[in-house]
């Protein structure tokens, strides 16, 4: 993170005697990324956070993937991976449904009503698109307030669980890197402050106020780590004192919120590059968000993407509000995402250029990962493709016309 937060209850100086009333010395937790290269923050627990009573093996979900072959570019419904009132019973951690992945970046759809375990994930740090619903996320840092339209970004190993609340579902869009996610550094001073041509600023993440501490013993934490083949495993700890019994911390490295409202959207005269809608990135992937906004305004403008290959990418968008304009007959709609991979020219549907000049604004919301290396499908996108979008800019396909 940027910028130096403190809540709680903290000594004065740092690695220095810190006592509970009782007299007692609370236990100091220093959590940082790269070793001790890179930001930390230092919590303050009433019991001891290595401190463990019973382990066992957990498997966290169907992580197995299908090469996109032959390559295709494919249309996923999402919205039907939970049909009916399956949600009641889901929550948003050990409900997830896989739908794309490879080494660096795994992403997942849920939709859920229920509390999650508590969790941690020593994979990598995730940032979860919440695209409707409301609740909060319990952090060993405090707690976090959602909505529909926030990101909730969760560094790596940071203890928590997920409480929707109300009488409608959280829905969330689940990016889950191997490696940390940041706002992209060109956004930011070499020393970490946002730089004025930033789309959005400090102002606009929103941290824990206060620690949630909880006066519970032998509770159990599921832990989604690596294993010694490269791959992914899980263990189902049983720890001795609540991990919410932090009593305060600082530091720069915590979880956080940011709403998409708040991205002020970068155009210009002409059709303007993905790279001005960005707003994350991690190892080899990057996070964009295109926003409702005004558009070209040359008087030849023409507002639709040109059509373009990845030559180096795959791209995911999902379309999660308004009305997204160069896929208008494509059959995408809310809750859909497209993967255009590498090696594959996509662009704006037959019709759609003609029909876009002249307009002036654009309503239309969609979160976009692009990554470096190439997706497979998790048996969540499998289910949810609809085997046509291929066939979509010509007209017909194998069988004949669409």
């Amino acid at each position: 993170m940027p910028f130096y937060r403190r809540v709680g209850d903290v000594p004065e100086k740092r690695h220095t005697q810190h006592r509970t009333p009782s007299g007692a010395l609370y236990a100091e937790e220093l959590m940082g990324e790269e070793g001790f290269s890179s930001d930390s923050s230092l919590l303050y627990h009433v019991g001891i956070p290595s401190a463990v009573v019973d382990a066992t093996p957990w498997t966290p979900g169907d992580l197995s993937t299908s090469m996109n072959q032959p390559l295709l570019p494919r249309h996923l419904a999402l919205h039907g991976l939970f049909p009916g009132q399956e949600w009641k019973s889901a929550d948003p951690v050990t409900s997830r449904r896989l739908v794309l992945g490879n080494a660096d970046v795994r992403i997942s759809y849920v939709v859920a009503g229920e509390t999650s375990p508590l969790y941690r994930n020593a994979v990598g740090d995730e940032c979860v698109y919440v695209e409707a619903g409301e609740g909060r996320v319990e952090t060993v840092f405090g707690t976090l307030a959602v909505t529909g339209g926030d990101y909730v970004v969760l560094p790596r190993s940071t203890t928590h669980r997920w409480l929707p609340s109300g009488d409608a579902p959280l829905r969330c869009y689940v990016i889950e890197a191997d490696s940390h996610v940041r706002p992209p550094a060109r956004y930011l001073s070499r020393y970490g402050q946002f730089l004025e041509h930033a789309p959005y600023c400090e102002r606009d993440l929103h941290g824990p106020d206060d620690p949630v501490v909880v006066e519970e013993a032998d509770v159990e934490v599921l832990v989604k780590h690596r294993d010694a083949r490269g791959g992914i495993a899980g263990t189902r700890y049983v720890v001795p004192t609540h991990p919410f019994d932090v009593v305060g911390w600082d530091g720069c490295l915590y979880p956080y919120t940011f709403n998409v409202a708040d991205f002020e959207p970068i155009t210009g005269r002409v059709h303007q590059p993905p790279p001005v809608h960005q707003v994350f990135e991690a190892a080899n992937l990057v996070i964009c968000n295109f926003v409702p906004r005004k558009v070209d305004y040359h008087p030849l403008a023409v507002p639709v993407p040109y059509y373009h290959s990845n030559v180096d990418s795959d791209e995911v968008m999902f379309y999660c509000g308004g009305d997204y304009e160069a896929r208008k007959g494509s059959g995408i709609g809310l809750g859909s995402v497209s993967l255009h991979p590498g090696g594959h020219s996509h662009g704006p549907q037959p019709g759609a250029t003609e029909r876009a000049l002249g307009a002036e604004r654009f309503d239309e919301l969609a979160v976009m990962v692009d990554t470096f290396r190439p997706l497979e499908l998790g048996e969540g996108g499998l289910a949810a493709d609809d085997g046509r979008y291929a066939w979509t800019w010509a007209g017909r396909g194998p069988d004949g016309p669409l």
